[in-house]
């Protein structure tokens, strides 16, 4: 959730306890077969979620906030790792663990996959929860990216509590 215009980064950290064949990055999943596969790992895997809000977004920039809803998700794992694959260009700061970034690590390291898997669901069910509150913008449908629908919806509306301040400075309100 690193290009919405609203609502959080989410991060996970995950430690597969056995290989799931059909993981793979969740944007190359249907939304039923994502779900599926949420279910499963939640329930054989150990993963840790960092949650930074659109707030601290703001504050400290997308990277930043990022990278720190990442080593959040790596500190709360319950199995300390001896080794961290992170999913980008970029070391997480302030981790006690060796790590190596991939890029498209999503696409090329398994657990990687699961961990997308599981932010993804997280954060889309965390924007449809959003929408029961704030039911005008329909983030239940596009989760805060910049659609036409919610860019249309800022113009009527103006910005929600949830709106990232940085990512929405240049829509006006008519």
């Amino acid at each position: 959730g690193r290009g919405p215009l609203a609502g959080p980064v989410v991060a996970v950290a995950c430690s597969l306890k056995e290989e799931i064949s059909e993981i793979k990055d969740s944007k190359l999943l249907s939304k039923k077969k994502r779900e599926g596969l949420y279910e499963i790992l939640i329930k054989r895997a150990d993963y840790g979620i960092g949650v930074v809000e659109n707030g601290l977004i703001d504050k400290i920039n997308i990277l930043n906030a990022s990278l720190l809803a990442m080593r959040i998700a790596v500190l709360s794992l319950k199995k300390k790792p001896s080794l961290v694959l992170v999913d980008g260009p970029y070391k997480i700061p302030d981790i006690p663990y060796e790590q190596i970034p991939i890029i498209r690590g999503d696409k090329n390291e398994l657990v990687i996959g699961a961990a997308s898997i599981i932010a993804k669901v997280t954060r889309d069910r965390i924007m449809e929860n959003y929408d029961k509150i704030f039911p005008d913008y329909g983030f239940a449908k596009h989760k805060g990216y910049p659609t036409r629908e919610h860019i249309m919806a800022i113009q009527k509306y103006g910005l929600s509590k949830l709106h990232r301040i940085t990512f929405t400075k240049h829509l006006k309100r008519e």
